[in-house]
């Protein structure tokens, strides 16, 4: 199937201001874009884009002073299935993690593992290693936390939202991973696109937040926040928790002043154009 995916971001900065965009498709996915994935900011404002250290094209630029808009608008190919599930995954002893794992079994900020690695191990300390425990985990933070748009906040981390039940995809995600690296599982953030494909529209559309966990020696995709396999997810950039994955960051006093994201499926797009 194909995906029609973009944005329309707009930031407005009191000053000439440094500025970091994880806004692109993620390397992994580039074989499936049938049209170019390009960011585009207003006025032809100068934009470099080189890979992070987790492998995520990240983009620069110096914000000027006022406005600034940053746009896309792409199609890419997906498989159109759900997420794979291999129910036989196994779980990886640390000694025998790659190198490249061994980061996404830290505490970082959002996920701080340590300080629930008591609760951790008491609640899944007897599942069954692997998929079985990782799907645990899940559905733990999937019925632990109460999800609300309203209730979202930069600053929770896994520990304060597993102590307020409340949050949005990106506390349960940090949930999940916390609780996963307790476990000795690595566990990585996803952003990305996810369409409502397959389910009832839920507008309005925003970009979506998903854990990685390394099993079997690969990783598979988990979504603590909805915890069905879904289909048409488009990531964008991975890294420990949020704060590596901002959608944009700023180096100096800026507001979000328009936030539009759209994620269609082409033949409902022609549809509605008939």
């Amino acid at each position: 199937m194909l995906i029609r995916a973009g944005y329309e971001i707009s930031l407005f900065c009191e000053q000439e201001t440094p500025l970091l965009a994880l806004l692109s498709v993620h390397p992994s996915r580039s074989q499936d874009l049938r049209t170019a994935d390009m960011i585009r900011a207003s006025n032809n404002h100068p934009l470099t884009t080189t890979l992070d250290e987790f492998g995520n094209w990240r983009t620069r630029t110096i914000a000027p002073a006022g406005l600034l808009t940053l746009t896309n608008d792409f199609v890419i190919s997906d498989s159109g299935k759900h997420d794979f599930i291999d129910t036989s995954a196994k779980q990886i002893a640390v000694g025998e993690l790659p190198d490249a794992a061994l980061q996404f079994l830290k505490a970082s900020r959002y996920c701080e593992s340590d300080k629930l690695s008591e609760l951790a191990w008491s609640l899944f300390g007897t599942t069954p290693p692997g998929h079985a425990r990782v799907q645990a985990i899940c559905d733990y933070a999937h019925n632990r936390l109460k999800f609300n748009y309203q209730d979202a906040s930069q600053d929770r981390t896994a520990f304060g939202a597993n102590e307020e039940r409340i949050g949005v995809c990106r506390d349960f995600a940090h949930l999940g991973i916390a609780l996963c690296r307790a476990m000795n599982i690595p566990a990585r953030y996803c952003t990305g696109y996810m369409g409502d494909i397959g389910v009832p529209l839920v507008p309005p559309m925003d970009f979506s937040a998903w854990i990685e966990v390394y099993l079997d020696h690969r990783w598979f995709t988990f979504d603590p926040r909805n915890n069905i396999p879904r289909i048409g997810r488009v990531v964008m950039a991975h890294g420990r928790d949020a704060a590596d994955v901002a959608i944009t960051t700023t180096y100096g006093p800026s507001k979000l002043v328009g936030f539009k994201v759209h994620t269609d499926p082409v033949e409902t797009l022609h549809v509605k154009a008939a």
